[in-house]
């Protein structure tokens, strides 16, 4: 598996980081949520180390995540609505292509 190097910015801090290609934008994601987060607890608190705000964001993110876990763990947090519009969809194209089989079939 080869890896590439990219080169982020968190809180106006360069960053090099090693990743595998199909994961790259899924890491770009995370650094701009963790900048984002950073940035918000920099800009919402009188802590002004960078250390300190990297732990207050951590702590943001932790306790989301924790949130998360718990929702799942109780069936509250999967996206209904878009699982019903992504099997309906499927059902669609599935529909189609059985109609396509079935024109086919009957011109052979």
């Amino acid at each position: 598996m080869s890896t590439k190097q990219i080169e982020v910015q968190i809180m106006g801090q360069s960053y090099r980081l090693a990743c595998a290609p199909e994961a790259e934008a899924a890491l770009r994601e995370a650094v701009e949520r963790v900048d984002a987060e950073m940035t918000k607890a920099r800009d919402l608190s009188s802590v002004r180390g960078t250390d300190r705000v990297a732990v207050l964001a951590a702590l943001s993110l932790a306790s989301e995540l924790l949130k998360l876990q718990k929702s799942v763990r109780h069936g509250e947090a999967f996206p209904v609505e878009e699982i019903r519009r992504t099997m309906s969809l499927m059902n669609s194209q599935l529909d189609a292509a059985i109609g396509q089989l079935e024109t086919q079939a009957s011109v052979q």
